[in-house]
């Protein structure tokens, strides 16, 4: 099929190189516009659009597609198909229609669930056992199409966001190759009315850790956050992000270490550190480092 692919992220990015695996032509990449990043703060190109130009493809970045110059390039690609995951920008009338097919969204939940912007961090911070991947036809609600394929996956007890992440990037990737092999043959199922949840944009905000909830929602503050924005505490005076946890059977005062080995009571029961970093430091697993910055019984973390 002659297919139009619209993604920015790392996520997206086992999706092109399926697509291009399976054979289709892909006609024109489509992704946010390099910006600013690093210490010297030059314009750095989405992963999408390094590995498109690495396998030799055609690659846009707009700002908008509101104009109808943008909209009638857009047309003029002639695609049977547009592939979309994690693209970043609104995708007006005019585009949803241009594709002889229209335009397929690849969506990191289990529709209606966790519509928005991030439904993988949401599922593990709400406690979901599981989560999957749904083909979505576009239209013009945000993600209120109708579901032509989905496949679920369970969430790990100690899983993290960044884990859950690769593992929803490969499913949806192996999952668009399927569709489209079957499109034709696929029945458009409308999501129900019931169950709809939006997956709000994860503020910084959300990162702090307060001690004095229970142990099981603060291992999944801590896995939600893994690896970005990173859930964080104080010992001292020095923030310290917290990138994995299991919850344990214990109990002590809120914010206390129970042991050396990283176990810290919460409001209800407590939760072990099994990653951790330090400011201006890379990530460490908890025994590692430990032996850097030992956190001893009876020290107490948080303001």
């Amino acid at each position: 099929m002659r297919v139009v692919f619209m993604g920015s992220p790392e996520f997206s990015v086992p999706v092109l190189e399926a697509l291009i695996g399976a054979g289709h032509d892909v006609v024109c990449v489509y992704c946010q516009p390099p910006r600013p990043a690093g210490r010297g703060k030059k314009d750095r190109p989405t992963p999408v659009q390094a590995r498109a130009e690495a396998l030799g493809l055609p690659v846009r970045h707009p700002v908008s597609l509101k104009a109808a110059a943008e909209q009638a390039e857009f047309a003029a690609l002639g695609a049977d198909v547009a592939v979309v995951v994690a693209y970043g920008l609104i995708l007006p009338q005019a585009v949803l229609d241009a594709p002889a097919q229209g335009c397929l969204n690849i969506h990191a939940s289990l529709l209606p669930r966790w519509r928005g912007a991030a439904p993988i961090h949401r599922a593990i911070m709400a406690g979901d056992a599981q989560t999957g991947v749904c083909i979505m036809q576009m239209e013009a609600g945000l993600d209120t199409g109708p579901v032509l394929l989905r496949e679920a996956i369970a969430i790990g007890e100690e899983e993290t966001t960044g884990g859950l992440h690769d593992r929803l990037s490969a499913l949806g990737a192996d999952l668009i190759v399927r569709a489209l092999a079957q499109l034709d043959g696929l029945e458009p199922q409308a999501q129900p009315a019931e169950g709809v949840t939006y997956a709000a944009k994860i503020d910084k905000a959300e990162a702090a850790i307060d001690w004095t909830r229970p142990a099981e929602e603060v291992s999944r503050q801590i896995r939600g956050l893994s690896p970005f924005p990173g859930a964080w505490t104080l010992h001292g005076d020095e923030r310290v992000k917290l990138l994995g946890a299991r919850v344990v059977a214990s109990e002590g005062k809120a914010g206390e270490a129970l042991d050396d080995a990283f176990t810290i009571a919460c409001g209800a029961g407590a939760v072990q550190v099994t990653r951790a970093q330090r400011a201006g430091k890379g990530v460490q697993d908890a025994e590692v480092f430990l032996r850097g910055h030992p956190i001893p019984k009876g020290a107490r973390l948080g303001g």
